[in-house]
């Protein structure tokens, strides 16, 4: 695995973009970690996944991973990035909106106005991924925006969340509606519960990527 691009941030923080190279691939596969720095169970299932676990073997796709895209947030263990604004709130989609900056979901002055979030655009459009899965808590279900169905079946049997099409509340702004049902790539957002512990996390983790690696 290899460091494909980086972002150094206004605060002095570095998002990673790496990649696993397959010589014949198949299909582009995307998967980021910590939107919410609250959230951060995602970016230690994959660094677990591929410092223990992965050796290189059988690889079928190109595998592009963002392990965290929210240092700032997760280092202060808080939902937002440094200033001040909710991630999954701010991709530019036909429904995109201005609320208070005080408001939990606060997805900034403007579409796109974060660095976090032209960063992952800038990939979207270079890579053109056929799939892609974001990793978020704790609602202990697997939701899926855009042609993600079968993706969202595999992904709950090894998880044993249900599946849930739609999170149950407005999300204006949101990545997978930016991703799914505005540029219809499957994608698939896999909460974690807040209150499993880490090695179980990784057990259902493991078998996730593996997958995504060696038979999707």
């Amino acid at each position: 695995m290899k460091i494909l691009k980086s972002l150094i941030l206004c605060s002095g923080k570095k998002i990673n973009l790496y990649k696993i190279d397959c010589q014949k691939p198949s299909k582009n596969i995307l998967i980021i970690g910590v939107f919410h720095g609250e959230e951060s169970q995602g970016y230690y299932a994959i660094k677990n996944y591929f410092d223990n676990i992965y050796r290189g073997e059988d690889v079928k796709n190109n595998i592009y991973i963002i392990p965290c895209l929210n240092p700032d947030g997760m280092k202060s263990d808080k939902r937002k990035n440094i200033n001040g604004v909710d991630l999954n709130r701010n991709f530019p989609t036909k429904n995109w909106q201005l609320i208070d900056k005080n408001d939990d979901f606060f997805g900034g002055k403007s579409p796109a106005s974060e660095e976090e979030t032209k960063f992952v655009i800038g990939i979207i459009e270079e890579i053109k991924p056929d799939f892609i899965l974001t990793l978020h808590a704790p609602f202990a279900i697997v939701n899926y925006d855009g042609p993600a169905k079968y993706e969202a079946e595999k992904i709950s049997k090894f998880t044993k969340y249900p599946i849930q099409s739609d999170i149950g509340y407005p999300t204006p702004g949101s990545f997978g509606t930016y991703c799914g049902i505005e540029r219809n790539i499957p994608t698939v957002t896999l909460e974690y519960s807040e209150t499993e512990n880490l090695n179980s996390i990784f057990s259902k983790s493991n078998k996730i990527f593996d997958w995504l690696i060696k038979e999707y």
